[in-house]
């Protein structure tokens, strides 16, 4: 029975490029002169760090890097800029998890969009993946093109089509 793994994950090394790039690109502004901005990766938590000192400069820096993503094809969704930035003295830090695997939440989601397509398809949750099987391949290829055009907020790869 043929099947295949919906995944929600990001390159830690296109990442790591596109956040060196936007780096470069950020110091080499005129707006940014004699800034104090930084932007940091931790592999380890999976997140950034940026510190900078105005609300304007941090949001040049975030579209920088959304852009530098985008060139780098990484999706700019697996940033979760949702939490707030708080102030450090003189400077300003703001936080973004960068999202792997599906939650529950999400997975939630998913599932009801696949059983909302009416395909002869079942769909299961595995750790942080959903695996997809059915009996005919054009089905699995029709749940693909369901859940691309659906409007979610975590980026999906479509792996393991066996």
């Amino acid at each position: 029975m043929p099947s295949f793994d919906i995944a929600s994950k990001t390159d830690l090394q296109t990442l790591d490029n596109s956040i060196n790039v936007a780096r470069k690109e950020i110091l080499g502004r005129f707006d940014f002169k004699g800034s104090n901005s930084i932007i940091e990766l931790d592999k380890k938590n999976v997140s950034l760090t940026i510190t900078t000192e105005d609300e304007m400069r941090l949001d040049s820096i975030i579209d920088a890097l959304r852009s530098r993503m985008i060139k780098q094809k990484l999706d700019p969704r697996c940033m979760d800029v949702s939490k707030e930035h708080y102030s450090s003295g003189m400077l300003i830090k703001k936080e973004i998890k960068i999202r792997e695997g599906i939650d529950k939440e999400n997975s939630k989601k998913l599932i009801k969009i696949i059983k909302d397509s009416k395909l002869k398809v079942t769909a299961q949750v595995m750790d942080d993946i959903i695996r997809v099987s059915g009996k005919k391949i054009d089905d699995l290829q029709g749940v693909i093109a369901v859940l691309r055009r659906a409007e979610l907020e975590i980026p999906l790869q479509f792996i393991n089509m066996k």
